[in-house]
């Protein structure tokens, strides 16, 4: 990557932090906005894009969350820097339909705090985090060790570091977002480098079930976390692998604008072909064009015409009711 324009490398870490924070968010089973988060990325990067919209509070709040783990990895961790998170996460003091304590351990009012699926009356617990009581000590040790210079890999302390959070469980809610920005923060002093190009979110997302049990066996055994810690390697070269896959994406968007320098493209269409390249949700009808440029029916079909016409779109094989469109493979292809 450090042989690749500064754009491009731009480029890169803006779709390496959207995926961090829409996986972590859901891993929890909340859906966020893709265009929400990319536009909050790129406008607290200071990134120059086309087609920003506003963000919701509980968008820029994740966003704000991880961009400080990450944009000042360098910094200590501090409960002051918790507290903040966490506020960020809940701005309006709830989860969901329940009030929940922001910006402060968690106590024992609601009694301890257990780990539980299933309907009611049927529950099953899957751990139960320390005593309340606990938590100022068990999180100042943490928080030393955290800040503490050592001689172990900075890698596999990413993996005890997630793992040492999220067993404390220290707040109310958003302790598995929170602890998973605790371990990017940790794997980016790894690389000494605050721009990102792959995401451990992305790939817990995947493993999910995978992620959950391993992290409930680990809980519920002995002190031994070594089969932890492989998973957590495994899965972060896995990450990486398919990292490789999306650069790819990033340097086909960048030989595309290189080629297409004096191809006459308006503004709509470039904002439909980026989001192309960026991995558009679901077909590209003219419908949806339409909808998301904000223009007439009749504007969106002469905007995908044109583009057929320069052969940078073409029409999906087996469209069925609704024509739907793709890049041309020559625009998408390695070589493109």
């Amino acid at each position: 990557m450090e042989l690749l324009g500064f754009a491009m490398r731009n480029e890169s870490t803006l779709q390496t932090l959207t995926m961090d924070v829409l996986k972590s968010t859901e891993i929890e089973g909340e859906i966020l906005n893709s265009d929400q988060v990319r536009s909050s990325i790129a406008r607290r990067l200071g990134m120059d894009i086309a087609g920003l919209v506003p963000a919701d509070r509980d968008v820029e709040g994740v966003v704000e969350m991880m961009l400080d783990a990450t944009q000042k990895y360098h910094k200590p961790l501090t409960k002051e820097r918790l507290f903040a998170w966490h506020a960020s996460l809940f701005p309006s003091g709830r989860s969901g339909m329940h009030k929940i304590k922001t910006g402060a351990w968690r106590d024992n009012d609601l009694g301890p705090m257990q780990v539980v699926s299933g309907a009611l009356g049927k529950e099953k617990v899957h751990y139960e985090a320390p005593d309340a009581k606990r938590l100022n000590k068990e999180m100042t040790l943490f928080l030393k060790w955290f800040n503490t210079q050592n001689e172990l890999d900075p890698v596999i302390k990413s993996g005890i570091a997630h793992l040492w959070f999220v067993s404390i469980h220290p707040f109310d809610d958003g302790n598995g977002r929170i602890a998973r920005a605790i371990a990017d923060m940790q794997l980016t002093r790894a690389d000494e480098d605050a721009q990102r190009f792959y995401s451990m979110s992305a790939q817990i997302r995947v493993e999910r079930k995978a992620y959950y049990e391993m992290l409930e066996k680990t809980q519920k055994g002995n002190l031994d976390i070594t089969p932890w810690l492989m998973w957590y390697l495994n899965c972060l070269q896995r990450a990486l692998t398919i990292t490789d896959k999306r650069l790819q994406n990033v340097l086909n968007k960048t030989k595309f604008w290189d080629k297409h320098t004096k191809t006459i493209i308006n503004e709509r269409q470039r904002l439909m072909i980026n989001k192309l390249f960026d991995g558009f949700e679901g077909k590209l009808t003219s419908s949806k064009w339409a909808k998301i440029n904000k223009c007439s029916a009749d504007t969106a079909l002469r905007d995908i015409n044109d583009l057929m016409h320069k052969k940078i779109l073409t029409k999906e094989e087996g469209g069925g009711r609704s024509t739907s469109y793709v890049l041309s493979k020559l625009n998408s292809k390695k070589n493109g």
